[in-house]
């Protein structure tokens, strides 16, 4: 997974970003080490134990984004969360953990107080981003995830580092000379005078022009010039003898600023039949998606209720075990009380990786995850038509 860690300062802001509505729904997981158990009063004693220090970024904040379209449980969070905690010195700090999901998507925050309580210093994190990358690759080797190129070999995250062939190939890519060359000798072929050939050669996307010292030219929407004479391949007295005065059509400079006022019209067209059409389709995406949200609300919410109920049930069967009076003191003397109470410990953490489990269904995110595909494919379509 990705993982993105900055020190900072703000705790009310953070604490705000931590709590956002525009999430489609919001766990906090954790609250360790301070001693409210409330998100912002947590961040605001970090605050204000920095105040007694010369600290001003008080806080490490960490960003958990695992790779798109994976399940990836709260365990393993938690490993990625400790062992980052482990590797930038924070072991035993104050932290808060909190997980966001929206559109699909489940990713992680977790954040810890810098201030060492006892010594009132902050805790150094040198070279920060190196050990979360190498954390990062950890993870994705680990788990069989596809690392991003980026990731792997950092130097070609850079555009700046192509080599001059390859960016010559890259521009090259969008033009193809003989395509070029078979749209003139097209437009050519089909007309039989002055006016045919022009208007040949708009529908082609190129629009004819005077050239200051090759006769007559045609420029496309790219701004390139291209002689005639040499893309249909004749002579350019054959060009001549058909165009005849070349006065009469427009500079090259005037033929690029015709082009760019029709381009611009069609643009304007078309961004504003897009932008209804984005706009409609935005709307759909949105009364759906916050269906979607308030029934998976409801599902959690009797989930919820439903492991509550359970595990008071199960707490109180448990405690039921123990016997009283006369008969939980033989149990104390037989060593059946501490059998029971070992039994009980087994079961209440049987239970508690029961109820994760069953609150980490993976319907959530394939059902957000559907929406949002579907939103995708209908954009993607829309552009291409």
């Amino acid at each position: 997974m990705i993982l993105v860690g900055n020190q900072r300062s703000g705790a009310k802001n953070l604490a705000l970003h931590l709590l956002k509505d525009e999430n489609e729904h919001v766990e906090v997981h954790e609250i360790r080490g301070f001693a409210s158990q409330n998100i912002m009063a947590a961040l605001n004693e970090v605050h204000a134990i920095s105040r007694a220090t010369r600290c001003k970024q008080y806080l490490f904040s960490l960003s958990l984004n695992p790779p798109p379209n994976e399940n990836v449980p709260t365990k393993t969070f938690e490993n990625a969360i400790d062992r980052v905690e482990t590797r930038l010195g924070l072991s035993g700090q104050p932290r808060v953990i909190v997980f966001h999901e929206k559109e699909g998507r489940r990713h992680c925050h977790a954040v810890w107080s810098r201030i060492d309580a006892e010594q009132l210093k902050a805790v150094p994190l040198p070279f920060g981003k190196r050990k979360l990358q190498e954390i990062a690759r950890e993870l994705y080797l680990e788990h069989g995830w596809i690392m991003p190129r980026g990731l792997a070999l950092s130097q070609e995250s850079d555009p700046r580092n192509f080599t001059l062939a390859e960016w010559q190939q890259a521009k090259r890519a969008g033009q193809d000379p003989r395509a070029i060359k078979a749209v003139f000798q097209d437009a050519w072929a089909l007309s039989d005078s002055k006016t045919a050939f022009i208007n040949a050669l708009e529908e082609r996307g190129f629009k004819a022009a005077r050239g200051d010292r090759r006769g007559f030219v045609a420029v496309d929407y790219h701004g390139e010039v291209y002689a005639i004479a040499k893309w249909v391949g004749i002579k350019t007295k054959q060009v001549d003898a058909r165009l005849g005065d070349k006065n009469v059509l427009p500079s090259v400079d005037e033929a690029k600023q015709q082009i760019a006022h029709d381009m611009l019209t069609l643009m304007d067209r078309l961004s504003n039949r897009l932008e209804n059409q984005n706009q409609e389709r935005q709307s759909q995406f949105e009364n759906r998606r916050k269906e979607l949200v308030t029934r998976q609300r409801a599902e959690r919410r009797v989930l919820k209720n439903r492991l509550e109920e359970r595990q008071a049930a199960e707490r109180q069967q448990r405690q039921q075990r123990f016997h009283t009076g006369f008969k939980g003191l033989w149990d104390w003397l037989s060593g059946e009380k501490a059998r029971i109470k070992k039994q009980n410990e087994h079961e209440t953490l049987e239970s508690a990786a029961r109820d994760r489990s069953e609150k980490e269904q993976s319907k959530y995110l394939r059902q957000s995850r559907r929406l949002v595909y579907v939103n995708r494919s209908k954009r993607v379509k829309m552009c291409a038509t």
